[in-house]
């Protein structure tokens, strides 16, 4: 192994021994002795929503909508829309307010086999509080907040729901409301349910957002005494007093819902009817269809026998993935997924080349969203190819809302970094090989897989036999830019060439010979001992992360194991400890492929144990890095599982397991369940 990593892992592994995270079960992270300065929020989803937790008693610190995009961050390009924050609270005990309360005991867990996230701490001497938060999985705009308080001596109390806008919401307007049930109860009771609700526009007019929020009790007893306040343009309140005796406890939930003109046309009204149906649906039935809908989730689930440990870091890993995503819409996964603004919110070939591979063998539902968000973006990526002189469709190496190139003019990325053109083929053809769907194929695969190839055969430069040179791109490994002939971008084109021609094939289309005659012709560079060259001035560099060993895996370009090793073995002590987790990943997967568990298991610890950062122990794109939550990463982790320890494969007969390699020490089994559409089982001992 390398030194350096040796080292710089030893150092890392004893820093993470001062990090305070304790889980009770595989099933839960708990979260103590939270130090506010030193905090790194999780995420409650459920694909078009994240809620990112605070260290500040009853608060969130961002809510984060999928698919929103407004001008108003760095790089004069698109960023993700941070929403109206409606699922803060706050509490007066004995007429003082909780951030002038002695607060004792707190802590946070994160029920990941639920998506619930419980908070509790207690007023010193005064009161007991517990809440749980939830994003709900059925209602995809929608939360729920379920509070319980218990005196420990004679108090009075006065909960406070309320909605804040964040600074880049402009001409916020704020409204306070009851809606009177036109059924009297039995009792000759009229029900009134209480709004309290904010709308507001995104930072340049493009989009509206609303928010809403309610109680799910609505008897008159409960919200005789509801108080309206408005402090300010950005912040209104609903509050009520009880009185409460030593050993009294009160519960109550509240729900609220938030959605932009991303999704609807009218958001103002759709938020108030998405919360008064949440308020009528009632919080056990709720409850029970959000429990409910991620059992069905993890029903495909990886298993590890003999290490909790690496047991409940997996479960996070598909926490996070499963929570980021939706079956049944067309939004993508931005590397950071739902838990903050990094990189804008943007999606780049972390998505396909990552974060896919892993939900397409659990989730194909979820992987097909993922893929109808690029289908949506074609015609865009069509005008990118036209734009840049080229023929079919150009992907953008960023990616928001409309499929216009979206990275920022400073990074040279946006205009060179091509492969991703050929990763979302890749991706396409991929979808096919697991649901063998001829349909799909026809109306979405082929068509897509077309305009891939078409671009690549315009895109090559023909210089003579064996020499249709891809120049002046940026591949895998970042640190080199404007290069020619980078093996990762010319391996991958090959192969999604030659998959536009299955697909035809399967459909008994005539494929383009140029296809296959173009894909001959693009170089392999080697070095003289035969190593792959990571492109044709690359002389021994140091790299940001795997380039050529992706040829190897995930994208099976390379099937003989002898040039296997021999561009493993370069490339590892060539690749940086300062590099995202996901290369560290791909060295691990092929290593426990090739049955060398010991190194395997080493490399797969090194890519994410670093990487994690307090309370939760969540994942930092680096070592050292600030921007959890790093989905990508979790998504070359699952790869390593997946693909590596279990040896699961996509080929032409679906996902297989081609071997069952040698499990690191202390796993006493492997087992993947629900996997493909098949939901199949497979275990490795």
């Amino acid at each position: 192994m390398n030194s350096i990593f040796k080292i710089y892992f030893g150092i890392i592994l004893s820093l993470l021994a001062t990090v305070p995270l304790i889980a009770q079960s595989t099933w839960e992270i708990k979260a103590t002795d939270i130090d506010p300065s030193n905090y790194y929020g999780i995420t409650a989803a459920n694909g078009m929503i994240g809620l990112v937790s605070s260290p500040k008693p009853m608060q969130v610190k961002d809510v984060v909508l999928n698919g929103a995009y407004d001008l108003y961050g760095r790089g004069r390009v698109s960023n993700i829309l941070k929403g109206f924050n409606f699922v803060n609270m706050d509490l007066i005990v004995d007429e003082v307010r909780l951030t002038d309360l002695e607060v004792i005991d707190f802590e946070q867990i994160l029920n990941m086999k639920e998506a619930v996230l419980t908070t509790s701490f207690e007023i010193k001497d005064k009161l007991k509080v517990s809440y749980k938060l939830m994003a709900l999985r059925q209602l995809p705009y929608t939360a729920l907040i379920d509070l319980s308080f218990t005196a420990l001596d004679d108090v009075s109390l006065t909960p406070i729901n309320q909605i804040e806008a964040p600074d880049h919401l402009r001409d916020v307007r704020n409204f306070f409301s009851f809606v009177i049930s036109q059924v009297p109860e039995e009792n000759g009771h009229i029900p009134r349910i209480p709004l309290l609700t904010s709308v507001g526009e995104s930072p340049t007019g493009k989009h509206t957002v609303a928010a809403s929020i309610s109680y799910i009790e609505s008897s008159e007893e409960f919200i005789g005494d509801l108080e309206h306040e408005d402090w300010h343009y950005n912040l209104h309140q609903s509050r009520f007093t009880r009185d409460l005796k030593k050993g009294d406890q009160l519960d109550f939930t509240v729900v609220g819902s938030i959605i932009s003109t991303a999704d609807v046309e009218d958001a103002h009204n759709e938020a108030e009817r998405l919360t008064l149906y949440a308020a009528m649906e009632g919080k056990e039935r709720l409850i029970s269809r959000h429990k409910a809908a991620w059992a069905d989730l993890w029903q495909s689930d990886i298993i590890i026998e003999g290490n909790d440990t690496d047991q409940r870091d997996i479960r996070s890993f598909l926490y996070h993935l499963y929570s980021f995503s939706r079956e049944g819409s067309a939004y993508s996964m931005s590397p950071m997924g739902l838990s903050g603004l990094g990189y804008n919110g943007h999606v780049f070939w972390d998505t396909e080349l990552w974060m896919y591979p892993p939900l397409l063998m659990l989730q194909p539902e979820i992987a097909r969203s993922l893929l109808e968000y690029r289908w949506e973006k074609l015609e865009y990526a069509k005008y990118n190819a036209f734009a840049h002189g080229y023929k079919g469709a150009m992907f953008p190496w960023e990616s928001a809302d409309t499929g216009q190139e979206a990275t920022p003019v400073w990074a040279l990325t946006g205009p060179f970094q091509h492969h991703i053109t050929a990763d979302v083929g890749w991706a396409y053809w991929k979808y096919y090989q697991v649901t063998g769907d001829k349909q799909w194929l026809a109306d979405r695969g082929y068509p897509m897989l077309k305009e891939v190839a078409d671009f690549w055969t315009s895109r090559v430069e023909r210089n003579g036999p064996g020499q249709y040179d891809i120049k002046n791109v940026i591949g895998a490994n970042e640190w080199q830019e404007n290069i020619d002939n980078n093996a990762y971008t010319n391996g991958i084109v090959k192969l999604v060439l030659g998959y536009a021609e299955e697909a035809a094939t399967t459909l008994n289309i005539s494929p383009d010979p140029d296809w296959s005659h173009v894909a001959e012709n693009i170089p392999m560079l080697t070095f003289d001992d035969g190593t792959t060259r990571e492109n044709a001035t690359y002389s021994g560099e140091m790299i940001k992360q795997a380039d050529v060993n992706l040829l190897a895996f995930p994208l099976g370009y390379y099937k003989d194991q002898s040039q296997i090793d021999k561009d493993l073995e370069y490339y590892e002590a060539k690749m940086s400890p300062k590099g995202p987790a996901m290369g560290v990943a791909t060295l691990a997967a092929i290593h426990a492929r090739k049955d060398d568990a010991d190194a395997a298991y080493e490399l797969y610890k090194k890519g994410y144990k670093p990487n994690e950062v307090p309370p939760f122990g969540v994942m930092s794109e680096t070592a050292g890095g600030t921007n959890p939550y790093f989905a990508t990463g979790a998504g070359g982790m699952l790869l390593s599982i997946l693909g590596g320890f279990g040896g699961l494969e996509i080929n032409d007969n679906g996902i297989e397991q081609v071997k069952q390699p040698r499990l690191p020490k202390g796993w006493k089994s492997l087992t993947m369940k629900g996997v493909g559409v098949d939901e199949k089982t497979y275990k490795v001992e």
